[in-house]
């Protein structure tokens, strides 16, 4: 336990006190000298303060102060034992007053211990604030590359045709240009792939295989509004094409993918110029987190939260057996499964890819919705029927045609630095938790679940 002394010495005729420590209870100062004073004895921990003077809330402005998520400004302390000294200590802050004095009305006050989850709390609340604060002092131009290139397909084209050209040139989505409209007005993505296999596989006739030649990729999206878009079709083709300016600073570009469940958004020029095509980049998740890393990287010290394990954070989906709790449930697949029931799981439940485990439930591979595309190479689905496939069939095919790739793991002790720093990896998108001596598979964090935990 340390003592603490809280001084406000800017006048007023009454004074309290309250902060996180207190349950943001009142607590009287006491007059010494010129200042009101309290002391606490606090454990060591991350803590916000206020006082209340002559019914006004204030802050102390020489001291550090931060904003909570409803915008109320409190001072900030951070309370460490002396190092080597394993006696409480006191630890002054400066003042006008030459020594403390108990006898002239300083009240002391003594504060049990706060419970590992509140403090963790705190650290959280505090961490999430300082994140909020960086992405908020930068904007999507900070993040996209200064010359690159971004594959655009013509809307009119085949179905196949654009599929192909996916496979090919290695792309799990692509921006689709109207010519009509002169402007991006979607997105080809993996998932609709995905949604026309099932569909030629169920023989409900959305397009057939000879069609498949001939029916452009708008016309693909027409049906599948008739087919997905439920009661109120006409009020889903109403809806514009969710974007970013390229203005727009980093925490919005964020919040716009984590809510849309999109996997990336165009970013769309701000100038009043609409000559041309008006798509910059994509912005994407690992580009926010990347340039992230960089900036916590630069004072690691300042963040402590960055050193605690996993374990102790609410981050990612979780197994039952581990005890966390966990929004959505964890959901793993055998290799002997059908892959139209692995491929229902990524769709229905929103999620891009599954874990595949043996009998044992150790961690064999991972199967993404983007490892379908495999299946447009020499127009595979064709020859097959997708009931028939299973997952390790599927993996064969991955395998074939893009080679093996590792599976990336982290413990359940590992930090949380530990965990962005991997998702911050180009090409990685997903740590699946795992026990160290049997492989088993405990949980997985996607860069959504990260960003997610970021941004609170």
């Amino acid at each position: 336990m340390v003592l603490r002394r809280f001084a406000w010495p800017f006048g007023g005729q009454r004074a309290s006190f309250c902060g996180s420590f207190t349950g943001w209870r009142e607590c009287p100062m006491g007059l010494v000298g010129t200042e009101f004073q309290v002391v606490f004895d606090l454990p060591p921990g991350l803590y916000q303060y206020r006082f209340l003077v002559d019914g006004v809330w204030r802050c102390d402005d020489t001291k550090p102060i931060v904003r909570d998520e409803y915008g109320l400004i409190s001072n900030e302390m951070l309370v460490t034992l002396v190092e080597n000294n394993t006696h409480p200590v006191v630890q002054r802050e400066p003042s006008s007053i030459g020594r403390m004095n108990l006898d002239e009305g300083t009240i002391l006050t003594t504060m049990p211990p706060e419970s590992p989850s509140r403090n963790s709390g705190m650290q959280i609340a505090v961490f999430r604030h300082r994140v909020s604060e960086i992405l908020l002092h930068n904007t999507i131009y900070d993040v996209v590359p200064v010359s690159s290139k971004i594959a655009i397909l013509d809307a009119r084209l085949p179905v196949k045709q654009a599929f192909n050209i996916m496979h090919d040139e290695g792309l799990a989505l692509v921006p689709l240009w109207d010519d009509g409209q002169g402007t991006i007005t979607g997105m080809l993505t993996a998932s609709d792939f995905v949604l026309i296999l099932r569909k030629l596989q169920m023989n409900i006739r959305v397009l057939g295989h000879e069609e498949l030649e001939m029916h452009s990729v708008s016309a693909w999206k027409e049906a599948k509004l008739q087919y997905y878009g439920g009661a109120d079709v006409a009020g889903m083709q109403r809806r514009p094409l969710v974007h970013v300016k390229d203005s727009d600073n980093l925490r919005d570009v964020a919040l716009t993918i984590i809510q849309n469940e999109i996997s990336s958004v165009p970013i769309f020029k701000s100038s009043t110029d609409i000559s041309g095509i008006p798509l910059l980049n994509l912005a994407t998740l690992p580009g926010i987190l990347k340039f992230l890393c960089s900036k916590l990287q630069e004072q690691p010290e300042g963040y402590p939260i960055l050193r605690n394990q996993i374990s102790s954070i609410p981050i990612g989906t979780w197994s039952q057996h581990t005890g966390r709790a966990s929004t959505r449930q964890l959901r793993t697949s055998r290799l002997s499964a059908p892959l139209i029931t692995c491929l229902d799981f990524l769709l229905e439940d929103r999620i891009s890819s599954i874990p595949i485990v043996d009998d044992n439930g150790s961690l064999l591979d991972v199967y993404s919705l983007s490892d379908i595309m495999a299946l447009a190479k020499n127009d595979v689905y064709t020859c097959i029927k997708l009931e028939q496939l299973t997952v390790e069939n599927a993996l064969e095919l991955q395998y074939q045609v893009n080679g093996r790739r590792p599976c990336h793991t982290c413990l359940s002790t590992s930090t949380l630095l530990e965990v962005l720093d991997q998702l911050s990896v180009p090409g990685v998108r997903r740590l699946v938790a795992i026990e160290p001596m049997t492989k088993s598979v405990q949980g997985i964090i996607s860069l959504r679940d990260a960003i997610t935990f970021l941004l609170g």
